[in-house]
């Protein structure tokens, strides 16, 4: 599809690809030993890494709409955002065709930065397993998030694509937890409460679930409710009493559906996690990130908001 047409997913290498060992050799001994590696290593099919089963699921979502509109470009665009030098894009192709991905682009930036590229490639979410590099699109106003392994192997479905989301400072923007951190949860339940029918402000992937949204409504469309291939989970440790209002009635008024909302009123996430099984669960906050990548949760970090002070001060 044309770029301006398509959801672009832009995914870093090691996102992609478990490259633990690699990159241990390129910390090591450096860029050539790298390289040289890679390219003696090149028939050696690479494992799957934390965004690998994200990717096969969008892949999926494509197909199902290329049968109900063969000739619409609305659909996603995977891209190969890597700051790795051309001489090992042998081995990444031959990786991508073993596994039958369809992913046509690359954008090779040979140990430049490659957030530059991400605006020119109209990136709608950029998933990448280096957090400075996250930290950097973010602040250029592009949805990301770091990619975490889960400790545990789980079975993902291959016929539906879930997306779990956390709620503030990721599809919310992240005035409400800055009166938690600030002022304590007596003063963030009374503000809730008295701002119940005033919007949220958007978050960093408010964006990507518009996008998931869009698609969704295509299969509705099309008589395809119950048999869509994407359904997304708001998973926030908000309580539904007494904070819970607000944030169903932003969802309304930006026209946005979430197919199912757990308010957890502060009980850890990762147990729901398991249950749910999403390809990807996106939260502000590492401890959540943490408690749900030892469930077996791939999980990816979003660098927004005021918890990112308070994680960096401990």
């Amino acid at each position: 599809p044309k770029p301006q047409n398509a959801i672009t997913v832009a995914v870093s290498s090691r996102a992609l690809f478990n490259l633990v060992e690699e990159r241990r050799i390129y910390e090591e001994q450096g860029v050539e030993k790298y390289v040289e590696y890679q390219q003696n290593n090149e028939n050696v099919t690479l494992k799957p890494g934390p965004a690998f089963y994200f990717v096969k699921a969008l892949e999926h979502v494509n197909a199902r709409l290329l049968e109900l509109y063969p000739d619409d470009e609305e659909r996603f665009d995977v891209v190969l955002m890597t700051n790795n030098h051309a001489q090992v894009g042998v081995r990444l192709i031959n990786s991508i065709n073993h596994y039958g991905l369809t992913i046509e682009r690359f954008c090779m930036t040979g140990g430049e930065s490659p957030i530059g590229y991400l605006t020119a490639y109209l990136t709608n979410l950029y998933l990448s397993a280096d957090s400075d590099k996250v930290q950097e699109a973010i602040e250029a106003g592009i949805a990301s998030a770091t990619m975490f392994t889960a400790n545990k192997d789980v079975v993902y479905s291959d016929t539906q694509l879930r997306v779990a989301f956390d709620g503030d400072a990721v599809i919310f923007s992240d005035e409400s937890e800055q009166i938690v951190k600030e002022q304590g949860l007596d003063r963030f339940f009374e503000h809730e409460q008295l701002n119940e029918n005033k919007p949220l402000a958007q978050g960093p992937l408010k964006g990507f679930l518009e996008d998931l949204g869009k698609l969704q409504k295509k299969f509705y469309a099309k008589n395809e409710r119950l048999n869509c291939p994407i359904r997304t989970y708001l998973v926030t440790a908000r309580s539904a009493a007494s904070s819970g209002a607000r944030v169903l009635k932003t969802l309304r008024s930006w026209g946005l559906e979430i197919d199912e909302a757990l308010f957890l009123a502060g009980a850890p996430k990762g147990p729901i996690l398991v249950k749910i099984r999403p390809h990807i669960f996106f939260d502000d906050q590492m401890f959540h990130i943490e408690g749900a990548q030892k469930l077996g949760t791939i999980a990816a970090h979003v660098p927004y908001g005021i918890a990112q002070k308070y994680h960096k001060s401990t």
